[in-house]
């Protein structure tokens, strides 16, 4: 039972890029063990057959047969939705290079898909083998090994990539990175050698006639003829139909939009007008708007969220994608932070980026949960040495280094024990905070306890060193309570008597 909140959070999660991500895991498994099939052809044509019994075998069995359809399908009609929803074309290289060889591949593929498996559904033809299909490309249609290779390639290409963009936000992907790369480039040149070895075994054993007549089974003309006119005719002319259906539709939803008006996206120092549908991420990318997003937007890095600093009651909820990357990164219990790839804003909004727009894979990497900050009512204190310039032009630099040194030491000593945390040391000077862990009126007495201790411990150290403190030096110290916009300070000054002296402060009710 104490795994079900947490599964059904996961299961919140799962949004399209997911489901699409899956379905390319599918498929990458799929073609993984059919090129390395065609790698066996280095040993010999024999290994190759093995070993394609076993594919041939797992592959087609029922249920894993139809999820690798189905995810074929599924991935691609995700990659047409894909290609729809994006409200820009300003890809990187890589992105670029992904999106033309994963457009190019079902045209590539049609003619192959077309001789392995219509031939059985139409008319119920026996699986082909490496035989049969070698001996047709190497023999009867040797213009097809490019083809087939050009294929390999782009396909392995484009499934590369898009592991690339999952894995490199892993923790495991750095020391991991060296060996996937060595996988990913050797493998395709070694299913080419070992098909093209493979091909030549095939045509010198097709040279005996036995051979031939029990291996090779050609495809009658015409049923060659059908197939031919299905995967290069009518599936070129749909596919590409496909393709200018989502253009045109994103040209509908441009007229849409631009009847239903403008919002207007306010950062900290510009503001943009921009239909409304667009998300924040797009917004930005739209008018060169520095703004981090190491996945691309696509809701797994979450370096692109942002504070929301307008009224967030007319922003819509945050999606079970959106909700479930803020709360692994602890950002889930602040209304105000959102990610910037899923809010899409109706109306106007004004954000600040949390994240610098130059952050990289390796912020993200091993960054489960990243402190974005809260604010908080503190209480600021700031101790400095008065005549610490004299000081210095009457003592030797070493001298005046011990002095700051045991000042400081001092001055942290009463903030420590009065309850504050020392925050940085600038030069003679102290800035001390109180209230990260207490109440606000708690803070405040802890603050003037600790002056009126930095007061005792520059008389105790004035005492133990009066050589040292020939020179007339005295102690400023004041603290100011911030919160938000509105500051309140109050202290009166008083003159103490040690040649160390300092000034304390007393609360009084006042307003700036």
């Amino acid at each position: 039972m104490d795994g079900t909140p947490g599964i059904a959070r996961w299961l919140r999660g799962i949004g399209v890029r997911q489901v699409r991500l899956v379905c390319g895991l599918i498929m990458f498994s799929y073609i993984f063990s059919h090129f390395f099939n065609h790698a066996l052809g280095n040993f010999s044509y024999d290994t190759m057959e093995a070993w394609l019994r076993f594919h041939v075998w797992w592959w087609r069995i029922s249920i894993v047969n139809f999820t690798l359809y189905a995810a074929a399908a599924t991935h691609f009609c995700l990659g047409l939705w894909a290609l729809y929803q994006r409200r820009h074309f300003r890809y990187t290289a890589i992105e670029i290079t992904q999106l033309v060889f994963g457009l190019s591949i079902p045209l590539l593929i049609a003619s192959h898909l077309g001789i392995m498996r219509l031939g059985g559904l139409l008319y119920g033809r026996d699986p082909p083998f490496y035989s049969g299909v070698l001996f047709a490309y190497w023999v009867n249609r040797p213009y097809m090994i490019g083809v087939q290779f050009l294929l390999l390639t782009l396909a392995w290409t484009h499934a590369c990539i898009g592991l690339y963009f999952w894995l490199r936000l892993k923790p495991f992907f750095k020391w991991a990175a060296p060996f996937l790369l060595a996988i990913a480039v050797l493998l395709p040149p070694l299913a080419m050698t070992g098909t093209h070895r493979g091909g030549h075994e095939v045509t010198e054993r097709a040279l005996q006639p036995q051979w031939r007549n029990e291996h090779i089974k050609t495809t009658p003309p015409a049923q060659r003829s059908v197939i031919d006119d299905i995967t290069l005719f009518y599936f070129p002319i749909l596919y590409l139909s496909a393709i200018v259906l989502v253009f045109a539709a994103r040209g509908v939803r441009a007229l849409l939009e631009g009847r239903r008006g403008t919002i207007t996206v306010s950062y900290p120092d510009r503001r943009e007008r921009v239909p409304r549908g667009l998300s924040v991420l797009e917004a930005s990318l739209r008018f060169n708007v520095p703004h981090a997003s190491v996945c691309g937007g696509r809701a797994r890095c979450s370096t692109c969220r942002v504070r929301v600093v307008s009224d967030r009651s007319t922003l819509p909820r945050p999606s079970g994608r959106e909700a479930f990357v803020l709360a692994r990164v602890g950002a889930a219990g602040n209304p105000a932070i959102r990610l910037a790839c899923q809010l899409r804003p109706q109306t106007d909004v004004a954000v600040i980026p949390v994240l610098p727009a130059n952050v990289g894979a390796d912020f993200v990497r091993n960054r489960k949960r990243v402190n974005i900050g809260e604010e908080r009512y503190v209480v600021s204190m700031f101790i400095d040495m008065r005549g610490s310039t004299r000081l210095a032009e009457a003592r030797l630099p070493f001298d005046t280094v011990f002095l700051i040194n045991r000042f400081l030491e001092a001055a942290s000593q009463a903030v420590v024990d009065g309850g504050g945390q020392p925050n940085q040391f600038v030069g003679d000077g102290l800035l001390a905070l109180f209230g990260l862990h207490v109440d606000p009126a708690t803070a405040c007495r802890q603050a003037i306890r600790a002056a009126a201790m930095v007061t005792s411990n520059v008389e105790y150290m004035n005492r133990r060193s009066p050589a040292n403190c020939s020179s007339r030096s005295s102690l400023a110290s004041a603290f100011t309570q911030a919160r938000s916009s509105s500051a309140t300070s109050a202290f009166a000054i008083t003159r103490c008597s040690p040649r160390w002296a300092t000034r304390s402060m007393s609360p009084r009710a006042s307003r700036t």
